[in-house]
Parts: structure tokens; C-alpha cells; sequence
């Protein structure tokens, strides 16, 4: 995603890159972004370095990295961020606001969702798969991140109940994400097997049912037919936590459905598939490492 960000946003503002995959920034200093949509290829030049120090000054910084490094990136930020600056986490799961704000103060942390699809395909190398709104919670130093944005061809709304949003996204997560990553198929599989459609609906609607428990209603009506018609619309898709599976890298299992779980018993909602799918991702992923 950093990459789909990234190839979107140089053209229009002075931009780098700060990660930790030596690959992905050797590729990027040496030949640019590779961004593939709608059938046309091209090659966009990006800044791209590890070292936070080469960020120095930031007003602005999307915080597009995995749940499960976002402690490290709120470090690094805490190097590189100006007083006045705003980190956005645009990120899936839970807990990455908190944790940003624990480094950077309230101020200086702000929270969006997005819904975005894009494709790794190799270091710097990345297909687009689909559009969609990207929304933000008020916040009084946003104003910069919605004009950049906007000038770069995403669609971005503010939004007054952004956790709202954030669940409504979990609640797809959720249902998606693990079992395809278990199954290693692309998200429209989900619904050519009823027993696959049923573990999916049944994900979707106990996130749904915890987050009613916490006062917090998603921004539909019908959790079931939300994740069908998700699944539907992207069907193509690799979800994120399936790319993460097939390059054997650590995944966001604990931030989306081991999260439900977590979340689940502080409220005295059951979450029985979450929890048997967070184990098992955990499980095929301790497995893998073990083989490998």
C-alpha cells in the first residue's frame, strides 16, 4: 500500500519513502515505483531511504505500515516529525491510533480509513485493484492530508464518527482476510463454497455484534450481506494478510481477528470463528517458520 501511496503522491508533493525492506528501497533508488492500473504500466521516481534522519522535518507522514510495526514506525516518527506535524494511520486493526499517540502526543496523531485495494507483485512493483473512499476523523491539523490527497486522485471524506468506520472495515477484515489467507485463494472464493460464505458471514457478524456491545455501530445495516458484497466487488483480490502468508512475512492476525477476540471478551461477546481462525493463522505461520 505504501508503494500504491507513494506512486500517487510523488507527482504532487515532495515525498519519501522510509521503510525497513532493504529490497523494496533498493528498488525504488534504482529504478522508481512500478504501478500497474487499468492495463497500463508505469514507472514513477520515489524517494525512498531506512533512516529516519533522511525524513527530518516532516509535517506530514501516512503511516501505511503493518499492524504489527507500528511501534517501530511511531520511533522512527518520533525522530523525524516536526512539533506542528500530523501522522495519519491509514493502517487495518486495532490499536495503531493509541499506540501512535502514546509516542507522539494527541496532537500530533490522527485516524483514517481507507478502502483501497493494491497487489504487491515484487519489490516496488505494484498492481492497483480497486478504488475506493478514504475517510478521516476530524482533526485540526487534517487540512493538509485531505488537500495532498485529493490532488493526487484519491476520493476523501471527513468523517465525524471515524471508529465507527474503523469497525465497519474490521468487521470485512475479519470475515475476509484469514480464511483466505488459510486457504490461499483470492477473495471471491469465499463465496463459490457455502461453507466458506457461511465462516465468512459468521466472522463478520460476531465483529459486528462486539462492536454494538461497545456503544459503536458500523455504517451498515447487514454485516452478512456487507462482507458478501466486499467479497464480491474484489473478487479477484488478494487480500493483504494473503500476500503477507505467500512472501512468509509476519501478518496482521492479532490486530484484526485476534483483536475481535481480545475486544470480544472485555464486553462478554462470544467470538468463537474469530478465535479459531486467529489461532490458526498464528499456527500456519509458527508452522511455516518451523519448515523453513
Amino acid at each position: 500500500m505504501a508503494c500504491l501511496f507513494g506512486a500517487k503522491l510523488a507527482p504532487h508533493a515532495e515525498l519519501t519513502l522510509l521503510g525497513t525492506w532493504p529490497e523494496g528501497i533498493a528498488a525504488i533508488r534504482q529504478r522508481g515505483i512500478l504501478i500497474e492500473e487499468g492495463g497500463r504500466q508505469s514507472l514513477v521516481p520515489v524517494n525512498a531511504t531506512s533512516d529516519p534522519a533522511d525524513c527530518a522535518g516532516t509535517d506530514l507522514a501516512l503511516v501505511l505500515v503493518k499492524a504489527w510495526q507500528t511501534q517501530r514506525a511511531a520511533r522512527q516518527l518520533e525522530e523525524c516529525l516536526e512539533p506542528h506535524g500530523l501522522a495519519l494511520t491509514l493502517q487495518n486493526g486495532l490499536g495503531n491510533l493509541e499506540l501512535l499517540q502514546a509516542a507522539l502526543g494527541l496532537e500530533r496523531a490522527a485516524l483514517g480509513v481507507m478502502a483501497q485495494g493494491a497487489t504487491l507483485l515484487g519489490p516496488a512493483h505494484v498492481r492497483v485493484g480497486g478504488k475506493g473512499l478514504t475517510s478521516m476523523g476530524e482533526h485540526p491539523r487534517v487540512g493538509p492530508a485531505v488537500e495532498i490527497l485529493r490532488r493526487a486522485g484519491f476520493e476523501i471524506q471527513l468523517a465525524g464518527q471515524v471508529e465507527s468506520l474503523v469497525w465497519g472495515k474490521l468487521v470485512v477484515n475479519a470475515g475476509i482476510n484469514a480464511l483466505t489467507a488459510l486457504l490461499r485463494v483470492p477473495n471471491g472464493a469465499l463465496l463459490e463454497a457455502p461453507e466458506l460464505t457461511e465462516l465468512m458471514e459468521a466472522a463478520a457478524g460476531e465483529t459486528a455484534a462486539v462492536a454494538q456491545r461497545k456503544g459503536i455501530s458500523v455504517p451498515y445495516p447487514d454485516p452478512a450481506a456487507r462482507v458478501r458484497e466486499v467479497a464480491r466487488a474484489t473478487a479477484a483480490n488478494y487480500s493483504s494478510m494473503y500476500q503477507d502468508i505467500l512472501r512468509g512475512a509476519p501478518t496482521e492476525i492479532d490486530a484484526i481477528n485476534g483483536a475481535v477476540v481480545r475486544e470480544g471478551k472485555l464486553v462478554a461477546v462470544p467470538t468463537p470463528v474469530n478465535e479459531v481462525l486467529w489461532l490458526l493463522v498464528r499456527g500456519a505461520i509458527h508452522r511455516d517458520i518451523h519448515r523453513n
